[in-house]
């Protein structure tokens, strides 16, 4: 997950670097970039984030080196590096949608659907 507050060719730069990293001691199978996608919560600040993604072989030491440069650059947000078995289906990425929005409270007294109604509805016979 990168930040979006960095221009595009700054973090294209990351991804370039990851990719180059992969491809030099590894076997990148899949790349997908999700996007500007909207975080579960905030980190550093940032409540969205451009999501890139690998499928990738690689020995352990790949593993460790790419460990290490991710965690120290500067524009990484998150990463996470997952064993998968390598006949497993790939991700489709989730397709983006709006953020729900805070739920909305029915005005006080309101009715619901337990059948209960509001106080406009005032048509007894006193």
């Amino acid at each position: 997950m990168l930040d979006p507050q960095l221009d595009a060719p700054a973090r294209e730069g990351l991804v370039q670097d990851a990719r180059g990293q992969i491809e030099a001691d590894g076997s990148l199978k899949q790349e997908n970039s999700w996007g500007l996608r909207k975080m579960a919560y905030e980190i550093n600040k940032r409540t969205e984030a451009d999501y890139r993604w690998f499928r990738f072989e690689a020995p352990s030491t790949l593993l460790d080196s790419l460990d290490h440069n991710l965690k120290i650059a500067d524009g990484v947000l998150r990463f996470r590096i997952f064993k998968v078995d390598p006949d497993a289906p790939v991700i489709v990425p989730p397709a983006t949608s709006a953020a729900p929005g805070p739920r909305e409270r029915a005005p006080q007294g309101a009715g619901d659907d337990r059948g209960d109604s509001s106080p406009s509805d005032d048509s007894s016979d006193e």
